[in-house]
């Protein structure tokens, strides 16, 4: 049967049993969790839990800055289906600067725990809990604490500095706004907008209880008054970079900025190695 046919089938002859099920299903995370970590760079570091939504937990590592006095600190978010460790090799070049470091799952990735479904929502409250825990820590100095996020893990640190007061955010490979880039999955895998991606764009925003337009990237810069670091690649296959360039346009002010990385697609590790001493120097700058 054809991919119309069954969104069909299920948008008219079940949509109060099977849509919901099957929409969780299309759109679930998939878990891969980490294979290394701090250590293989050399790092000292704690395995940390920190406690988040619906009574869940997240795992973390961090990596207490070198300085033995209180320190800026950065915590790091990766993507959808991504875990800690992916961002990892940036830890080098973050330590090596002074910073202390927070790398965490979000919920129903990595080793953090499950819960019911994953959005961009959920990941900025997990990314509020981690700061709230960073904020704590005597080694970290109050006020100065930046994030870095990958994809909607960039999603989210936007969104969270749009409401909370941070030094700097790096934002790498963001989309512009959660309707456009679910009509482009749903158009990838044959799914007429009408009736049925219309309907799936609706459920989806009353489970997640956010309008997409107050969680979108490309209107939460609006909000977001500390220096900005927009990062993409030029040869994003997932995220476009006209999604970059419609975040940097509505920008609040020039403390906003745009990286294009030649040659770079959405998750590029060896982009990670040849500029991360440019990411640590904004840091740096910032904090």
């Amino acid at each position: 049967m054809s991919t119309y046919l069954i969104w069909a089938a299920v948008f008219l002859l079940a949509p109060a049993a099977a849509s919901p099920l099957l929409i969780r299903w299309a759109f679930r995370a998939p878990r891969m969790e980490e294979i290394s970590s701090p250590q293989a760079f050399g790092l000292a570091y704690e395995t940390v839990s920190i406690p988040t939504g619906n009574g869940k937990h997240l795992f973390a590592w961090y990596i207490p800055p070198p300085a033995g006095r209180p320190a800026p600190a950065i915590a790091v978010l990766h993507g959808w289906g991504g875990n800690a460790e992916m961002l990892l090799p940036f830890a080098p070049f973050l330590h090596q600067s002074g910073h202390g470091l927070l790398f965490m799952d979000a919920r129903n990735h990595g080793q953090s725990d499950d819960d019911d479904f994953s959005s961009l929502v959920k990941f900025a409250e997990d990314l509020e809990r981690s700061l709230d825990w960073l904020e704590r820590r005597p080694e970290v100095a109050p006020g100065r604490i930046g994030v870095l996020g990958h994809s909607v893990g960039a999603a989210a640190a936007l969104l969270v500095a749009s409401r909370r007061r941070l030094r700097a955010v790096v934002s790498i490979a963001a989309f512009a706004h959660p309707k456009t880039t679910m009509r482009r999955i749903m158009a990838r895998h044959h799914v007429p907008y009408w009736p049925v991606g219309w309907w799936v764009l609706r459920y989806v925003e009353k489970r997640i209880g956010a309008a997409f337009d107050h969680i979108a990237p490309c209107l939460t810069i609006r909000r977001v008054a500390c220096p900005v670091l927009l990062i993409h690649g030029d040869q994003d296959r997932h995220v476009p970079l006209s999604d970059a360039h419609r975040i940097y346009r509505n920008r609040r002010s020039n403390a906003v900025r745009l990286w294009v990385v030649p040659d770079t697609g959405h998750d590029s590790a060896d982009q990670i190695r040849q500029h991360g001493g440019e990411v640590a120097a904004f840091f740096q700058e910032m904090l």
